[in-house]
This record gives C-alpha cells, sequence and structure tokens, in this order.
C-alpha cells in the first residue's frame, strides 16, 4: 500500500486535498482525523505536522509526502522532489525597517528572527556572512518591533502582515516556494507512484488551460490556428456549410479573453470557453 504523508494543517491543507480529490482520491472529510484509507486506489494518507514531513520521507515511515519547498530546504532532509504542485506559492525573503538594512551586503553582524533556522543558516553561509539567528515558532514579524532582532526572514505571499507591521522586504527572494510531493533520495518507484504523479500532473494542466471552441470562416482558418495552436495542434472538423470549419484547441487559461478578442476580431463565431476537469499530455 502506498503510504502518503499530507498536511495536517496550515496554508497548504486545504489546496492539496483540493487536488487529490480532483484527481480521484479519497480525502477526509474531518479535520480531527489524521489517518485515511482509499481502498480503491491502495494508498493510505496520514495527516502530518508539516515540518515533519520530510522527515517522515526520509526516514521510509511513509512514501511519498506533500510540503511546502520552503519547509523541505529547512528541514535538510534527505527527499527528492517528484513534482511541483504549483498551490501554495510564496517567496521567501528578508525584510527589516526602512532605511536600516541597504541591501543583503548589509547582513553582517545583524540579529536575523524566522522560523526557518535551516534556510536562512544556509544562505548566510552562501553569502559568506556572519549573522546571528534568531529562532521563533510561528509569526515573527514583531520581533524588530518588539527588539528581539534587526531583521526578519520569512516566507512572504502578498507582504501586508510585513507591511502591517511596518517592515520593508529588501533584496531579491531567496526561494521561490510551492506544495511539492517528495521522496526519499534513492528510493524506487513505489507501485501506485507514477499514477498518483500523472493524475496530480493532469490536475495542475487542468488548471492551467481551458478548451476553446468556435466556428470560422475557411479562409480565415490558418489566422484563427495562429491564435489558438493547441498542444499539438488544434483539431478542426468540417460543418454542413463547406465555407466554415470548426476549431477546437486547448489554451492558456490567462490567455482565453485575448483569445476570445482576436478570434471575434477574426469573424469567427459560437466562441465558446469551457473548463477542462482532467488532463493527460
Amino acid at each position: 500500500m502506498l503510504r502518503i504523508g499530507l498536511p495536517n494543517k496550515g496554508t497548504l491543507a486545504d489546496p492539496v486535498a483540493a487536488m487529490l480529490r480532483e484527481a480521484g482520491y479519497r480525502q477526509r472529510t474531518d479535520a480531527k482525523d489524521l489517518v485515511l484509507v482509499d481502498p480503491d486506489h491502495d494508498v493510505e494518507f496520514f495527516y502530518l505536522r508539516p515540518r515533519d514531513i520530510a522527515t517522515y520521507v526520509a526516514s521510509g515511515q511513509v512514501t511519498l509526502g506533500v510540503t511546502g519547498r520552503d519547509l523541505l530546504l529547512d528541514a535538510g532532509a534527505e527527499v527528492d522532489e517528484v513534482l511541483g504542485l504549483d498551490v501554495g506559492r510564496a517567496t521567501f525573503r528578508y525584510a527589516a525597517l526602512p532605511g536600516t538594512l541597504a541591501s543583503l551586503d548589509d547582513l553582517a553582524g545583524r540579529r536575523i528572527a524566522t522560523a526557518y533556522p535551516g534556510l536562512v543558516a544556509r544562505d548566510l553561509a552562501a553569502r559568506g556572512t556572519t549573522a546571528e539567528v534568531v529562532r521563533l515558532d510561528g509569526a515573527v514579524e514583531t520581533a524588530v518591533r518588539l527588539g528581539v532582532a534587526d531583521v526578519v526572514a520569512d516566507v512572504v505571499s502578498s507582504g501586508t502582515t510585513l507591511r502591517q507591521a511596518g517592515l520593508a522586504v529588501v533584496g531579491d527572494a531567496l526561494l521561490e516556494s510551492e506544495a511539492v510531493l517528495v521522496r526519499r533520495r534513492g528510493a524506487e518507484v513505489a507501485d501506485g507512484e507514477e499514477r498518483l504523479r500523472s493524475r496530480l500532473q493532469g490536475v495542475i494542466i487542468a488548471r492551467r488551460y481551458v478548451m476553446v471552441e468556435y466556428d470560422v470562416r475557411r479562409e480565415a482558418l490558418d489566422a484563427a490556428c495562429d491564435i489558438t495552436p493547441g498542444i499539438e495542434s488544434p483539431t478542426i472538423s468540417p460543418l454542413q456549410d463547406e465555407a466554415w470549419a470548426a476549431v477546437r484547441a486547448m489554451v492558456p487559461r490567462r490567455d482565453a479573453h485575448a483569445a476570445m478578442d482576436a478570434l471575434a476580431d477574426l469573424g469567427a463565431r459560437g466562441v465558446i470557453v469551457t473548463e477542462i476537469v482532467a488532463c493527460r499530455l
């Protein structure tokens, strides 16, 4: 049986569970449940503290796990990424009071508060910089105001919380994080693992693309296909009126409205955009 560790709580728990449901796997309906068996797929899900998932995977106690890339790298566990899941995206950055830190070259000798001491220590070592790392659990935004630190290093989504604490981001992001599927380093691919990966990849693609369908006059067909080239190429079908053709193609979701505008300008009719529930490429 495939054993998979999932976040029990936190910002990744609900998005990851939603992905697995869309991929056809059972998920818990009660947040208090810590174990769930999906007999149809021979999978056992364990809901664990997000920070511990990489450790469980590295030890072999669970076959696969889903955690944040930030937590994975902070733990330094012997695991490899199998697939980025395109949810829970955030950046890891330094922040300080405006005017107190001109650039990241000025970190030397500073007190840096963080819930990710492993990440910060490795970054400082890579910079050849010596600073004091102050480990805190949970929110670190108030550490500067309370005099515990000069700088904070934390995961940032919108930056609103940092701004509310009077802090400004300094320098480039240390890390681009997202939820990732991980496997123990050196472990063989387990039964059911490839199916899980393929299904999750299918959910990711289905969320990124939509299906566009329309009718277009044949003299404008080449121009229309340039607008909607599809993955390999668009599907073109004849209509009863031989002067027209029906076209179906996948287009990136972010480009859907621009494509509809361009097709309308070209004279296409009956332009329809529909959701894709699942996809395999």
